[in-house]
C-alpha cells in the first residue's frame, strides 16, 4: 500500500474510486479530478438514494448493486463516498486505483462543521436538507468511520492493497 502526503494521481489511471469518512475531501478531489481529466465521477450517495424534487427514495441492495454495475462497467469514472460494504465490491475490483482519503480526525470535524454553516447560509448546495439533526449525525459517521470503518475497510479490501494510495492532506 502506497503512502502519499498530498493527492498526486498518475495520468494512467481511468477508473479511480476514492473513499473516506465523512469531511474528508472525497467529493472535492473528485470534482477536481473530473475538472482536470474529464472523467465522469459519481457520487455513491447518489447511488444509494434516487433524487426526486419531491423527496428521496432509498434504493434496494439489488437496485444499487445494478446502478453502481452501469457505472463500473464504463471506460472512465470517478466513484467517491464512504460506502464500503459488500455492494461497493465491483466497483473496488475494477479501479484501477482506490484512493484512501485519511486526514487527520479534527480536520474532518472542522470541514463538518464549515460545511454545514456554509450550507446554512446558502453558500453551498448539498443533495439534502441540512438539518440540525443530519449535522449531529455527521459527527457520529466520523467517529464511527474512524474506529470501525477505516480498520474493517483494510481488513476487508487488503487484497488490493497494491492499487490503494492512503492520503493524508487533500
Amino acid at each position: 500500500m502506497k503512502r502519499e502526503k498530498k493527492a498526486q494521481i498518475k495520468t494512467g489511471h481511468k477508473k479511480i474510486h476514492i473513499i473516506g469518512s465523512v469531511g474528508s475531501g472525497k467529493t472535492t478531489l473528485a470534482r477536481r479530478l473530473a475538472k482536470e481529466t474529464g472523467i465522469p465521477y459519481f457520487e455513491l450517495d447518489n447511488v444509494v438514494w434516487e433524487r426526486h424534487p419531491s423527496g428521496d427514495r432509498r434504493r434496494s441492495e439489488g437496485e444499487r448493486v445494478k446502478r453502481l454495475g452501469e457505472i463500473v462497467q464504463g471506460e472512465l469514472w470517478i466513484v467517491e463516498g464512504v460506502h464500503y460494504q459488500r455492494w461497493v465490491d465491483e466497483s473496488f475490483e475494477r479501479a484501477d486505483v482506490i484512493l484512501f482519503l485519511d486526514p487527520p480526525y479534527r480536520v474532518r470535524t472542522y470541514r463538518i462543521v464549515k460545511r454545514y454553516m456554509r450550507q446554512k447560509l446558502g453558500l453551498e448546495t448539498s443533495h439534502y436538507k441540512p438539518t440540525f439533526a443530519l449535522f449531529r449525525s455527521m459527527f457520529k459517521w466520523n467517529r464511527d468511520f474512524e474506529k470501525k470503518g477505516k480498520p474493517h475497510f483494510f481488513k476487508r479490501y487488503r487484497k488490493y492493497e497494491r492499487k490503494i494510495q492512503v492520503i493524508k492532506d487533500i
